[in-house]
């Protein structure tokens, strides 16, 4: 018996992208791009993020710990740019196969498969949702309650939120610095999106155990 560390894979694609115009699509996927480059820089990880199936994409997490942390970052920073499109998000937790080439358009794995199913299999009115190895009742629960409040934000407390996350701990005084507000204002921004209830459930999430023991080939 051998112990396999888990990946979180997110796979997301774009609401009504049909109807949606080509510029406002372009806006979210590099939003959404620039996002999982952000975030990486923040964890010291490449989310190698991945555009597939016209509206699709997928990130890879090396960390399944992060992946609450991730969930909350690119909807936050989607619903930020304001585009007047949203994405829904499957996280797929499971054992890697590889993680292709250039990028994760030949890659494989359990937690690939897990998160494509999830998607596929996901409630047109749902945004978010996690399966696979490790996942207990309790974070799938998590997941549906951080869909519920995300969904609530403005552009504003979006913006707020996505600069909180940051793994730095920025204050509220450099968070208002950077966005040219005041720190009240930050404030407000953040009580409204609910941002201090994240708390334990981020913590609870990163320092999950999602290690699986699997029999090996021999």
């Amino acid at each position: 018996m051998n112990t396999h560390p888990s990946v979180s894979v997110l796979t997301g694609d774009l609401i009504r992208s049909r109807t949606a115009s080509p510029e406002t699509v372009n806006i979210a996927f590099d939003t959404l791009s620039k996002a999982a480059i952000d975030f990486g820089q923040m964890w010291d990880i490449d989310l190698r993020f991945t555009r597939y199936r016209g509206d699709g994409w997928q990130v890879l997490l090396c960390k399944p710990g992060l992946t609450l942390h991730a969930l909350i970052f690119l909807r936050a920073r989607l619903r930020a740019a304001d585009a007047g499109i949203d994405t829904r998000i499957a996280a797929g937790i499971g054992a890697l196969g590889t993680a292709g080439t250039r990028d994760l358009s030949d890659a494989s794995g359990a937690a690939f498969v897990a998160s494509g199913h999830a998607l596929d299999a996901m409630s047109p009115k749902r945004q978010l949702t996690i399966t696979g190895t490790g996942v207990t009742d309790e974070l799938a629960a998590l997941i549906d309650l951080t869909e519920f409040i995300s969904m609530g934000w403005t552009a504003a407390q979006a913006e707020a939120v996505a600069h909180a996350l940051d793994q730095n701990a920025p204050t509220h005084d450099e968070i208002a610095k950077t966005l040219g507000i005041t720190r009240q204002a930050v404030q407000s921004r953040l009580a409204g999106a609910g941002f201090s209830y994240f708390h334990s459930a981020l913590y609870a999430m990163q320092h999950h155990d999602f290690m699986t023991t699997q029999p090996t080939d021999d």
